[in-house]
């Protein structure tokens, strides 16, 4: 064989270690509908963003905004994790996502005809979040019932990539059609491209699945997840950084049309080319995460991760060159991809299939639910300091929770590799990715186990 071959084989292997999870036939039709419907979301964030700035010109308007469509995830979205335990949730996602696209048309609607006023924004990024209360919880616990245990790690991953693929395309259309035809017609787009993955979840082949009764009221059920995250340390860990991430360092994305405009001077297409510039970043990190074997070392990957998002936090806030401050987010959307989807593989590693719901509903409380409050105190601190100091205080911040999160991951990998095992004995494992070589959490590698 020659060394073309050996080259072409290699590249074969890689690429079929990177799609793995496509062999399963409703992984293909949720990944397509998810991708056209993820484009059109991104479109709406980008010009609802625009238009809430465009009718106050108000950097608290805009936290007001991120306040009103994260902070019912953070309310109810226990409550969604515990429906996605109890019924088929398939059917859930029918229902939120036809309920999404319907809010779509709503907005679209009101600004088109010219009626819309910011408290209607307020209203329907309010009922929009309700929804993805019971949605994301949902999605993501929906994984494993599509591609099974052994491909959860690579879907999760190839979701992150398709997510960013969106998020790179989105913003750059809704840049210019928000520039040319106005903010509604961005809606209309999101609108419609909800069909994409509500006819893929229609087409999908679900086995009907017999789903043991939950002991106990829908309050005990709740109770029960928060209990098996508080006890659980290592989860406990990841979701704590996740969440003060979410809350100090996510945030940056809601000043971004005050960067555009007043700092950066790129006007709403500088705008979409921000937010696609952070979207290249995660998408290369996502498909990075996509190639990997295992679960091995991620809890490093993990601290790196939010201590790099900050640094990138830091430079993008000195930065007064657009072309150099879209640079910088690229560094910036990976580490906070990686730094996301790492946590997700980590927890869902750690979470039995009964309370997979319950559980993903308080790493979902963690990723959006503090995230309005990001929204309000970065709002709040641009007016009183400005959005570049207000950046970087976040990324400060992040710094130090991710050298912190690092300083406590040795004693981690031991309760997690206990953990693994327990789950793999009681057949409750949803991914097998331990070995006798390495830990999840922190991984030593050439010293046995046995050692310790």
């Amino acid at each position: 064989m020659t060394e073309s071959d050996n080259k072409q084989n290699g590249v074969r292997s890689r690429l079929s270690l990177l799609l793995r999870a496509f062999q399963h036939r409703n992984y293909r039709f949720f990944f397509g509908g998810q991708i056209i419907s993820l484009t059109g979301t991104w479109m709406q964030t980008v010009a609802q963003a625009w238009l809430v700035y465009r009718l106050t010109g108000s950097s608290v308007a805009l936290g007001l905004v991120g306040f009103s469509s994260q902070i019912p995830v953070l309310l109810f979205a226990t409550i969604g994790g515990t429906v996605a335990d109890r019924y088929s949730r398939h059917r859930i996602l029918v229902a939120t996502q036809t309920i999404s696209m319907i809010l779509a048309f709503v907005l679209a609607g009101l600004t088109l005809t010219g009626l819309v006023q910011i408290w209607h924004v307020y209203v329907l990024a309010a009922l929009l979040g309700t929804v993805n209360a019971f949605d994301i919880p949902t999605r993501q616990a929906f994984v494993v019932d599509m591609v099974g245990r052994e491909d959860l790690i690579n879907a999760i991953a190839l979701n992150s990539s398709m997510f960013n693929s969106a998020r790179i395309i989105g913003p750059a259309v809704a840049g210019v059609l928000v520039a040319s035809i106005g903010e509604g017609w961005c809606f209309f787009v999101n609108a419609v491209s909800y069909t994409g993955v509500i006819t893929g979840l229609l087409m999908m082949e679900i086995q009907v699945q017999e789903r043991v009764p939950l002991p106990g009221s829908a309050l005990s059920s709740v109770v029960e997840g928060f209990g098996y995250v508080g006890r659980t340390k290592p989860i406990r860990a990841l979701l704590a950084l996740l969440g003060c991430v979410s809350l100090v360092g996510m945030p940056y994305a809601v000043l971004m049309p005050i960067f555009a405009d007043q700092i950066l001077h790129g006007g709403a297409r500088g705008l979409g080319l921000l937010m696609g510039a952070s979207g290249v970043g995660a998408l290369i990190g996502a498909l990075r995460l996509a190639v990997r074997r295992n679960a091995d070392d991620l809890g490093h990957v993990v601290t790196y991760a939010a201590m790099g998002f900050g640094v990138s936090l830091i430079l993008f806030s000195l930065s007064r060159s657009f072309w150099l401050s879209a640079a910088l987010l690229v560094p910036g959307g990976f580490c906070m991809m990686v730094e996301m989807a790492s946590s997700n593989t980590l927890v869902q590693t750690m979470t039995p299939d009964a309370l997979r719901g319950r559980v993903m509903a308080v790493y979902s409380m963690m990723f959006m639910g503090m995230a309005p409050f990001g929204s309000l105190l970065a709002g709040g601190l641009a007016h009183h300091l400005g959005a570049p100091i207000t950046v970087a205080i976040g990324g400060v911040v992040c710094i130090v929770a991710g050298a912190g999160f690092g300083l406590r991951l040795p004693p981690f990998r031991y309760d997690a590799d206990h953990i693994i095992v327990a789950l793999r004995m009681a057949g409750g494992d949803p991914a097998d990715e331990t070995t006798g070589e390495g830990s999840i959490v922190a991984p030593r590698p050439g010293r046995d186990r046995r050692e310790d």
